[in-house]
């Protein structure tokens, strides 16, 4: 049966709006939007989630304005991010700004690898494994985007391995940044004084050494090259 018209409760408009953001966020975030691809038309969206024009209206807006969609004049409403700090992250990224991003680096991964050593499973030991040979082998490559990519994976492997979901967000938010940080440290070509091994750092999350993993951490983020 259905309820009479003034019994149903209907929330504030912003209360609509954010849960509309919430709906779409949870559709790019599962994939079903994956970066690059075009979301439905504003009519689409209004059927599909039963609310109205104004408030698909405003939720995309806002979207729009997290870096998370773009809209092209012409063509329709774009994904272009999953994560609404990585644009923010990426537009205050500047040279002068390298040893900020260091620091950042260092606070999120020295943390992140002493919780690896307390709470690496068995599979957390064999993706760092894998991790860790995928980054040798890029580095004997020589092409230092692979081995960018490759050196960024293992650390991301490492937060992984913390167990820590908030952390991962955070350090995911950051990758653009770190890769930077990377690049930044090789230039143009893999020059045998700028390599740091990082066997070291897995072997003490092996050893479920919370201290040592944090020292080896750390130890990269004073070097020079920081990677």
């Amino acid at each position: 049966m259905t309820p009479p018209v003034d019994s149903v409760v209907v929330p504030p408009r912003g209360h609509r709006v954010r849960q509309t953001i919430e709906q779409l966020r949870a559709r790019i975030l599962g994939g079903e939007w994956p970066v690059g691809a075009k979301i439905p038309t504003e009519p689409q969206l209004v059927a599909a989630l039963g609310v109205g024009r104004n408030t698909v209206r405003e939720a995309v807006r806002a979207l729009v304005h997290a870096g998370v969609l773009e809209c092209r004049q012409g063509s329709g409403t774009y994904v272009v991010s999953t994560d609404e700090l990585a644009p923010v992250v990426a537009r205050r990224l500047t040279d002068d700004r390298m040893a900020e991003v260091i620091e950042v680096r260092r606070a999120f991964e020295v943390e992140a690898a002493r919780l690896a050593a307390l709470r690496r499973t068995p599979e957390d030991l064999a993706a760092l494994d894998g991790a860790l040979a995928v980054r040798e082998a890029a580095w004997r490559s020589g092409r230092v985007d692979d081995f960018v990519e490759a050196d960024a994976a293992l650390h991301t492997a490492v937060v992984a391995a913390a167990h820590n979901a908030m952390l991962a967000e955070l350090y995911a938010s950051v990758g653009v940044a770190l890769r930077s940080t990377v690049a930044q440290a090789m230039g143009d070509a893999l020059e045998p004084g700028r390599y740091v091994d990082h066997g070291r750092l897995v072997e003490a999350i092996r050893a479920g050494d919370p201290a040592r993993a944090a020292i080896e951490a750390g130890a990269f983020l004073e070097a020079p090259a920081g990677a």
